[in-house]
């Protein structure tokens, strides 16, 4: 097969499907898309063969639908339920390095939660194969992927393990924190993991720094500024969960976090208001035009339709407005796993 198997938020498919049709255009690939509503998957097959090339030429943190993504090996049909081993390692062996490393999974369905068993009965299994095979001397540039459709379907591939996430599904595994004031504080918690580096975690995140969070309220954004230790304007006309201010980081301020602008320079700007897009990117736009901040993260809530087309022309407009200001910038943009109808961006200023 000359394909790619990219996992997504169920629902999401359309859109993780143009996007990929756009970005492979770019790399000079075409190609055509097969997706199933709901079913957390596409598989996105090239006219030529040059799924391994787009794999290695298109980095996954330029996707903002994909979690996830292998090249495809094939997909094995009528798995026998009494050695469904030993068809896998087979089609494993056209891999182009072999490799111990082994991710077993299914797509973020109900009906994939349902074959989470058979993964890790799978897992340790296939791995004792792979190492008994494998020469010593074998890199770890890959990781072989396994992803279950039913108990005798799986699509089989590989990836390059600095293009690929390092968790199954592309799914971090975070746990809610009882004292938070609400599940919103682990989409802040998965941005930082994932759009930021470990150096820019390390320089970007540390005591004594100054943060305002617009549209604050209840304070989930705000409580993981404040177990890092930064002091945040928290902006909102709704009420703070009390226990935010026991640190004495805390200070808020009742206005429309829209209209807000602080009194000096912060060296980050956080922004979870549900609003049209638009108003936010030109919000954060403002932010980062003017100097008010050196960092941003802001989530867009997204229409029904035409998502990865209306994401593209927000921070198509954002862009443009840094560069007229002759501003450099990264910026990173994902669907996170506990985004829902909306994706996630950060950008940073650079020196």
């Amino acid at each position: 097969m000359n394909a790619l198997f990219l996992y997504c938020r169920p629902g999401f498919e359309n859109d993780c499907a143009a996007e990929i049709i756009d970005k492979a255009a770019q790399q000079g690939v075409t190609g055509y898309c097969k997706a199933k509503p709901q079913s957390g998957y596409v598989v996105f097959n090239a006219h030529e063969p040059a799924s391994h090339r787009l794999h290695q030429q298109l980095a996954i943190s330029e996707l903002i639908f994909c979690r996830q993504w292998f090249v495809v090996l094939g997909l094995c049909k009528n798995l026998p339920v009494d050695d469904r081993v030993t068809p896998l390692l087979e089609l494993l062996q056209n891999a182009p390095s072999r490799s111990t490393q082994v991710t077993v999974d299914t797509p973020d369905t109900n009906e994939g939660k349902q074959l989470s068993p058979l993964c890790r009965k799978l897992t340790p299994l296939l791995q004792k194969q792979l190492q008994s095979s494998v020469q010593e001397n074998s890199g770890d540039d890959y990781v072989l992927h396994i992803c279950f459709l039913s108990t005798h379907a799986a699509y089989i591939g590989y990836a390059l393990t600095n293009n690929s996430e390092p968790w199954p599904m592309g799914v971090p595994r975070l746990k809610f924190p009882r004292q938070a004031p609400s599940r919103s504080t682990l989409k802040l918690e998965e941005a930082f993991l994932r759009l930021l580096t470990v150096k820019e975690r390390e320089q970007l995140l540390h005591a004594g720094m100054h943060a305002v969070d617009l549209g604050a309220a209840p304070g989930g954004w705000t409580w993981q500024l404040v177990k890092r230790n930064i002091h945040v304007i928290a902006v909102d006309n709704g009420n703070l969960h009390p226990q935010l201010f026991d640190s004495g980081l805390v200070e808020h301020v009742r206005v429309d976090g829209f209209t807000y602008q602080p009194a000096q320079p912060v060296d980050w700007m956080v922004c979870d208001i549900i609003d049209r897009p638009q108003r936010v990117i030109e919000c954060a736009a403002q932010w980062l035009t003017s100097g008010w901040c050196k960092q941003s993260i802001f989530n867009l809530k997204l229409p029904m339709k035409q998502r990865y087309q209306h994401t593209s022309a927000c921070l198509a407009f954002l862009q443009t407005q840094l560069q007229a200001h002759n501003i450099n910038y990264r910026l990173a943009c994902k669907q996170l796993y506990h985004d829902r109808e909306e994706v996630t961006v950060f950008v940073r200023l650079l020196s």
